[in-house]
């Protein structure tokens, strides 16, 4: 285990980097964000993720590579709900218009602090306090972050409140199992009968649509790649597990053929937001020396689905004084 300053915070404070290892993996955790800045597999030389080997970098380029994404990840249409009949405004940082990822100061763009640190395990916290972002309520976070065995990376998210509000955390690494420039050949599977379709701003229609005969059905392990009018799969979409959290069990699989690496997610949420990178276009060098460009990496992001609390029949992302936010992740990787 490793402890050092990685960086400066705009607000001055010192950003932490720790390094951990164990069954197989190498992990480095930044305090900003609660980021995975590098992760390596015994016997792959390439990162298994795409990220920065220099703070600043983070903070001018980063499409939230490695962080911890909330008070609510993704999407909420206007930046507008309603808990228990009130009303509440929160950041449009996404378009002008809608609320992303928590908002432009979220909790992924917050220093946590490093509460507890072991060899292969390491527990971040951050008081998200009443009215950031336009949220409710103060909210008590807790990011844990272990290497328990077997190529296992385990994250588990805990959340206390002192008033009714939202919390729905997603991890947001970029994975890239073969160190190549792009992810479109890696095969996936995703154990969903449905997806939620968007607009034009990325917002669910509020329609639940089967994937069954559409280039969301991921149901049978396939290549991301697919032939499309313009020759690139664009996707960026929520694929419905269950109606709500359950206890954990595996949901998806992804796997290089060039390489022979795959990974394994299990989680408790009721979705996954597979976002295969389209967009990502960075000037700056990453941990590998190279350029991001489009497809670099991709994202399998567990959560409750987007824009939950304009939607009456998702999943909800409600919690409550009293309540316990718990949400466990883990990749496999082999």
């Amino acid at each position: 285990m490793e402890r050092e300053v990685f960086g400066k915070a705009p607000d001055g404070s010192a950003v932490e980097r720790v390094i951990l290892g164990g069954g197989g993996l190498t992990l480095s955790l930044l305090s900003w964000g609660a980021i995975v800045q590098d992760l390596r597999l015994d016997g792959h030389a390439p990162a298994l993720v795409i990220g920065y080997r220099e703070f600043e970098n983070y903070l001018q380029h980063s499409s939230y590579f490695g962080a911890t994404a909330g008070r609510y990840a993704n999407r909420i249409r206007d930046g507008r709900f309603s808990i228990d009949g009130a009303g509440y405004q929160v950041d449009r940082n996404f378009l002008g218009k809608h609320l992303l990822h928590g908002g432009s100061a979220g909790i992924a763009k917050r220093n946590w602090r490093f509460a507890e640190i072991g060899p292969d395990r390491a527990v971040l916290e951050l008081e998200d306090r009443d009215g950031e972002m336009g949220f409710p309520g103060n909210c008590r976070l807790r990011a844990v972050f272990s290497l328990p065995g077997d190529g296992r990376l385990s994250i588990r998210y805990e959340a206390q409140c002192d008033a009714p509000t939202l919390v729905n955390i997603a991890h947001h690494s970029y994975f890239r199992l073969d160190g190549g420039a792009d992810i479109l050949d890696h095969q996936m599977r995703i154990d969903a009968e449905a997806y939620l379709p968007v607009d034009d701003e990325l917002i669910p229609t509020g329609e639940v649509a089967p994937v069954e005969g559409t280039a969301f059905d991921f149901r049978r392990e396939r290549a991301i790649r697919f032939d499309s009018a313009d020759g690139q799969p664009v996707y960026d979409h929520n694929f419905c597990l269950s109606d709500g959290r359950a206890a954990m069990r595996e949901v998806a699989m992804v796997r290089s053929p060039k390489s022979g690496v795959s990974m394994t997610i299990s989680t408790t949420e009721p979705g996954v937001q597979f976002y295969a990178g389209h967009k990502l276009d960075t000037p700056v060098e990453g941990l590998g020396g190279e350029r991001y460009g489009a497809y670099a990496g991709l994202c399998m992001e567990p959560q409750v689905w987007p824009d939950s609390p304009n939607n009456p029949g998702f999943p909800q992302a409600v919690l409550r004084p009293g309540e316990h936010y718990l949400q466990e992740t883990e990749y496999r990787f082999g």
